[in-house]
């Protein structure tokens, strides 16, 4: 015990409930973010517009808001919605939740007592309760957890993600390339990191001035690129086709490294989320300018910070074109960079929406070879990437590899989605790696069996797809043979997906394995007792056979329990 009395089980939980707290503050600033864009582009302010009207109108009817005003004031009063949940205090249940989550789930969360409110005054709770001599018993803070998780979906997560679709069009499958080989040293190249897709598309747009070509040329250039990495890239190629501006994605976190060390980077821009404190010093060696384009993000060593407004974008966009360009001159003088050439033809933009569409329109198809096994079952992988048990992607990859074999598809997300697309699991090639009866399905829809589905803030879309197969089968949730991996989570941000995964009422694979195991009731309520509850539960595995062989006996118990072969 610690001096105060806690006992181990108490100070593991109050440890995971503050990663939980790191990983829900930073998905709700991108959500005030993606607001704040949404009402400054309604006015006017920036050079962004309203890409899909349809899904803006949809959205004001399901808030309860006027939809015969303009396409703008009725932005306006979304954006003003989403700011207005976001702050709802924790005693008023949430708005979103009641739109968005299945009727059986919100039930069993109010009898629980962890029906959340708004996801500012949950995190202060939570934090609250965190302190020392507060809240010592490890359930509390266990349920706690899973109601802060709840808020993070619901509050932040969803209509995060539906805000960009509003902004930037929502994603629909087309084909792009990944990985370092995407680099050409001949152009001037602008690289976007992190998770927040504004900054990267302002330069997009801008890249596809003559304007701004020309420049680019007159320095020596063939022209200007902009090139995606980890989130922030997956973010703009769900949404932006691979042209001659926009071309791909360099990979995931644990690449970061390695791209600045081509050389061949003219301007590296950070923002919110996933840059290395020791950048500073790629940048020196291998002549990129790094530039910090969040108030969140500063890096020792970087002096030059572009902070993202809305209002002033496209002007700091310019900004960042022309310390670009001017890198490039310098960059000619010291020598050829090295690029690797290989590149990975990916098949990217499977939102809910383009998922329906490559089934015709409607969930039967799906639901049809679910019921007759051709699909066993759903699992959605949602991971960063470490290399705390093994290589870069590894797990990552085995894991993915070892599901489609045994014919389960899968939905990726996150880094771990950088991972699959890298080795070749998202290209229609990966079919033939698929199980007989998957392979089937997916050769006649087309589809790989790896859909890239997006970032880690599409885990809450992943639940709305959830949501829509469950009320299909009227079912709840947790009765569907569908689970959740997380084969190399590593940030704070993974450990709030998975606790909501749980509340949510799935089986949820993780690994490595979390720093709980001196606390062995909290191990015990986390992977056993917490199912009785929600219908979820937490499963750590770090070898990925067995961690397989885990996911797929929970889906046959579920096909089972619904009289399925």
């Amino acid at each position: 015990r610690g001096v105060c009395g806690i006992d181990a089980n108490g100070m593991a939980m109050r440890y995971m409930l503050l990663r939980n707290v790191l990983g829900i503050s930073t998905y709700t600033y991108h959500a005030y973010e993606v607001a704040k864009t949404l009402k400054a582009t309604a006015e006017g302010k920036t050079p962004f517009e309203i890409k899909d009207k349809d899904k803006l109108l949809q959205l004001a009817k399901l808030f309860g808001i006027k939809t015969s005003d303009s396409i703008n004031e009725v932005a306006t009063a979304v954006a003003n919605f989403i700011i207005q949940e976001i702050n709802r205090g924790s005693e008023e249940p949430s708005k979103m939740a009641e739109i968005f989550a299945p009727e059986s789930r919100k039930k069993l969360w109010k009898k629980l007592g962890i029906f959340p409110g708004g996801p500012m005054h949950e995190m202060k709770d939570a934090t609250s309760s965190c302190l020392t001599n507060v809240d010592g018993d490890y359930k509390s803070l266990a349920l706690k957890a899973l109601r802060l998780g709840l808020a993070c979906a619901y509050g932040s997560l969803i209509p995060l993600e539906l805000g960009q679709d509003i902004l930037f069009g929502t994603p629909k499958p087309h084909a792009s390339e990944v990985d370092l080989g995407i680099l050409d040293v001949n152009y001037v190249n602008i690289v976007v990191n992190g998770h927040e897709p504004f900054v990267g598309a302002a330069l997009i747009k801008a890249a596809h001035t003559e304007r701004v070509q020309r420049m680019a040329r007159e320095a020596g250039a063939k022209g200007l690129r902009v090139v995606g990495s980890i989130e922030t890239g997956q973010e703009l190629q769900q949404r932006f086709p691979k042209d001659d501006v926009f071309v791909g994605v360099t990979g995931n976190w644990l690449s970061i490294e390695f791209a600045l060390a081509t050389g061949a980077i003219d301007l590296f821009a950070m923002d919110m989320n996933c840059s290395l404190p020791v950048l500073a010093l790629y940048g020196e060696k291998y002549g990129s300018t790094l530039v910090s384009v969040s108030k969140l993000v500063r890096i020792p060593g970087v002096d030059k910070h572009v902070d993202y407004k809305p209002e002033e974008v496209e002007k700091q966009a310019s900004q960042l074109i022309e310390l670009a360009i001017e890198n490039f001159k310098k960059r000619k003088k010291r020598g050829k960079p090295h690029v690797p050439a290989r590149k990975q033809k990916v098949l990217v933009g499977f939102s809910i929406e383009a998922v329906l569409e490559a089934l015709g329109g409607s969930l039967n198809p799906l639901l049809d070879a679910i019921k007759k096994g051709d699909i066993k079952g759903i699992v959605a992988l949602v991971s960063c990437t470490t290399l705390r048990d093994s290589g870069q992607d590894i797990t990552t990859i085995a894991i993915t590899k070892e599901l489609i074999k045994r014919d389960i598809l899968v939905l990726s997300a996150g880094c771990g989605n950088g991972a699959v697309q890298v080795g070749g699991l998202t290209s229609l090639e990966a079919i033939g790696l698929a199980g007989k009866r998957l392979k089937a399905v997916c050769e006649k829809l087309g589809i790989p069996p790896v859909l890239s589905f997006g970032t880690c803030t599409d885990v809450g879309r992943l639940s709305m797809l959830v949501t829509a197969v469950a009320n299909a089968l009227g079912v709840d949730p947790s009765a569907l043979p569908v689970a959740v991996t997380a084969p190399e989570y590593m940030e704070q941000k993974a450990t709030i997906d998975a606790v909501f995964a749980v509340a949510y009422g799935l089986y949820t694979h993780v690994a490595p394995v979390p720093p709980i195991t001196g606390a062995p009731e909290l191990v015990k309520l986390l992977t056993e007792d917490v199912e009785t509850l929600t219908g979820g539960k937490l499963a750590f595995e770090p070898d990925p056979v067995r961690a397989v062989d885990g996911i797929e006996a929970h889906i046959m118990k579920k096909r089972k329990a619904l009289g399925l072969s």
